[in-house]
């Protein structure tokens, strides 16, 4: 059976990108999400829900995302779903997590000096999913 694994999210940084680099140089550049679900409660009102979503980006297009965004900032993502599964080592527990891996991202609306658009998406970066590298500095994502 085939499957397709396709992620697209709009929302804002919920924390500044943090830029970790691999024993091979390849930027590790993680940051965190929130999109909101909109929906109407049973009384009629208008309600938000939100998502915090956990993304990591890699090599060259992960770097230029962490020098444009910051906390707050809103960014549009492109990648596709990725679940580990690891040890604690204090604890010995089995943990896991499930996030994105970005392939892309754009600017999202108009920037702080009035400028806007753009976008950083082009091909042919470590990124792609055939160059996944997970970083070995410790067992537990962060």
């Amino acid at each position: 059976m085939s499957s397709y694994n396709k992620v697209i999210l709009m929302g804002n940084l919920t924390r500044d990108p943090e830029t970790r680099y691999a024993n091979s140089g390849t930027a590790i550049v993680k940051f965190g999400l929130a999109v909101n679900r909109r929906y109407q409660d049973s009384e009629g009102n208008w309600q938000e829900e939100p998502t915090f979503i956990d993304i990591t980006m890699f090599g060259k297009r992960g770097e230029a995302f962490a020098r444009f965004h910051q906390r707050g900032k809103p960014a549009f993502i492109e990648g596709s779903l990725r679940f580990d599964q690891w040890e604690d080592k204090q604890t010995g527990q089995k943990r896991s997590k499930l996030y994105v891996v970005a392939d892309s991202w754009e600017f999202v609306g108009g920037g702080r000096d009035g400028g806007g658009g753009g976008g950083f998406s082009g091909g042919g970066s470590s990124a792609q999913a055939g160059s996944f590298e997970p970083a070995a500095a410790d067992d537990t994502p962060f």
